[in-house]
């Protein structure tokens, strides 16, 4: 049974809804929750608010993280690989280590932190 998005108020909870093979979460808000080190290969996490959350070494293989708002997350060491950043606020967002081949991105639309290069990171612009 999927769970709405809107009852999903919680790190717990999300990845309970995930385990049971839900991965529709477009929009649900869930700023400053721990998930260090969680499975969200492939997970549809665009519109979500996930600001000040921890994301390090977390699995994002494939989600879609369109217009999401990870500003002040941490991505330390995180799988981004081909995930949708269209979009994306990670002005703020800490990358270090974290593994973005193959991800899309827009140059007009996505937010990066300072000095960061999509290019050199191995990122594929969208248009």
């Amino acid at each position: 049974m999927t769970q709405p998005v809107a009852d999903i108020v919680t790190a717990a909870q999300l990845l309970q809804a995930y385990a049971t093979g839900q991965r529709s979460f477009s929009s649900v808000i869930l700023a400053e929750v721990d998930l260090a080190g969680a499975d969200l290969k492939g997970a549809d996490l665009s519109y979500a608010d996930l600001s000040y959350a921890d994301l390090s070494g977390a699995n994002l293989r494939g989600a879609d993280l369109s217009y999401a708002n990870l500003a002040e997350a941490n991505l330390s060491g995180a799988d981004l690989r081909g995930a949708m950043l269209i979009g994306t606020n990670l002005k703020t967002a800490t990358l270090t280590g974290a593994t973005l081949t193959t991800a899309d991105y827009d140059p007009q639309e996505t937010r990066f932190p300072a000095g960061f290069d999509p290019i050199e990171q191995g990122l594929k612009r969208d248009r």
